[in-house]
């Protein structure tokens, strides 16, 4: 009890939806949402992405985010606050999220070094491919960019995810959305066969259906929506009892949906326009855009505002995923918020350091990943990428829901999760998707991720 009572608050409930949405919205749904989309077949692949979406994402935010607010601590003492044995699903929650954030925050410091590029007016070249290698592999510059912007997050976590990070984000969220929707219109109507791009990415080809696009499509989901993180857990530990989780968790759905569409609506109809093809990975913002930009009429500018549009991105999402294991590493070893922040910041800088250098001076180092095809080998930034996205992710839901169901229990969940009745009943589809439609979802992705769907 009195844990609860010295757990800060949202200041608002437009506060919280920014940053939840924040949180989830982040550079895999400029990059790798597009990618998928185009592989996927576009509007096909778009319709099944929207039903996943409402019937995966949007329940799994409410579980998430009722388990954090009846929990009010870290992610795995919430999941421990019914019965201690289930402390482990939110450790692995805790591991999954920062080995995300010892990659995620290189490519972060990419865009800022690109962002800072088009300020400058730097010149990528004829081969856009040979720039973005040349800098990925410098053993110096991508690391001090790194150390940019984890000073910076880690700044404004001093002050708590409530305070400074809320008001930040409550700016930089709607302003991501708009700058987003200024590059598309512009890419739109600056290059010929655009419109044609944007007619694949939305009108449906049911002759490109296949398991493989749904596995994929729930895959992204994990991304787009931020489930399997312990972000909602950790963010619902600072929600008040005021606030209707189902109503909010909508609304952080719809966010975080919006802005993958988004960016698939930048990127799609810009590559067909450009005759270029929509890479996957890093390269694709990196290498394909920026190519692309540059023969678009006004094309520096509108880099600039993408790669703005990005820094607000990588930031809002910063603020979450590292305060999950900021707030464990702070309620463990008993110390304040900001040694803790302190503290997981410079193991972050450190470990993100052999990812950078494995672009470069520790590019022989590679990681064995084993699945149906044999032993493949991945250097540091796709092993990790790999392990979390199609491993841990899918594996944290699929404990998630087992938890709801037979730890928690629907009666204690309900109670939670609609506030003893103030805000509505769990529906029976709700426990279907609980008890059988989410968990056969994650099993896909894991048969998915090992190379048992073609």
């Amino acid at each position: 009890m009195n844990t609860e009572k010295k757990q800060a608050e949202f200041g608002s409930r437009f506060g919280y939806i920014m940053v939840a949405a924040g949180a989830a919205i982040g550079l895999g749904n400029i990059w790798r949402f597009p990618f998928l989309a185009y592989r996927g077949g576009g509007g096909i692949f778009i319709l099944f992405y929207i039903l996943i979406a409402i019937f995966m994402g949007h329940p799994m935010v409410e579980m998430e985010t009722a388990i954090g607010r009846f929990g009010r601590g870290n992610v795995a003492a919430s999941f421990g606050k019914v019965k201690k044995k289930y402390t482990f699903i939110g450790i692995i929650a805790v591991i999954c999220t920062t080995c995300i954030d010892v990659y995620y925050v290189v490519v972060g410091g990419w865009v800022i070094k690109y962002a800072v590029a088009y300020i400058t007016g730097t010149d990528f070249g004829v081969d856009t491919r040979q720039y973005f290698d040349g800098f990925i592999a410098s053993p110096v510059e991508p690391v001090v960019y790194t150390a940019i912007l984890i000073i910076v997050t880690a700044f404004l976590l001093f002050f708590g995810i409530t305070n400074l990070v809320e008001k930040v984000t409550k700016f930089i969220m709607p302003a991501l959305f708009v700058l987003l929707l200024v590059c598309g219109v512009w890419a739109i109507f600056s290059s010929e066969g655009a419109l044609e791009g944007l007619k694949y990415y939305l009108v449906p080809d049911f002759s490109k259906f296949s398991i493989k696009m749904i596995a994929d499509a729930a895959t992204q989901v994990l991304f787009s929506v931020g489930i399997g993180w312990g972000i909602f857990v950790t963010l619902g530990a600072s929600l008040g009892r005021d606030h209707n989780i189902k109503r909010d968790s909508m609304w952080v759905t719809i966010c975080d949906t919006s802005v993958a569409l988004l960016a698939g609506f930048v990127i799609i109809p810009s590559a067909f326009g450009a005759g270029v093809d929509v890479a996957s990975g890093p390269s694709l913002i990196f290498v394909v855009m920026t190519q692309i930009f540059d023969d678009l009429p006004g094309g520096r500018l509108i880099g600039l505002l993408f790669f703005v549009a990005l820094i607000f991105a990588v930031l809002s999402t910063l603020f979450t995923i590292i305060e999950i294991p900021i707030k464990w590493f702070e309620e463990t070893v008993k110390v304040t918020h900001r040694k803790a922040t302190v503290a997981v910041s410079a193991i972050i800088f450190v470990a993100s350091i052999f990812v950078s250098l494995g672009f470069g001076l520790l590019s022989m180092v590679k990681l064995p990943w084993l699945d149906v095809n044999g032993i493949a080998f991945y250097n540091l930034y796709d092993w990790l990428d790999t392990f979390t996205a199609y491993l841990l992710l899918p594996l944290g839901c699929l404990l998630t829901c087992f938890y709801i169901v037979k730890g928690w229990g629907f009666n204690g969940y309900g109670k939670e999760l609609t506030a003893d009745g103030r805000d509505g009943t769990i529906s029976t589809l709700h426990k279907a998707l609980a008890t059988v439609i989410i968990p056969a979802l994650m099993i896909l992705i894991l048969l998915n991720c090992f190379g048992f769907i073609k």
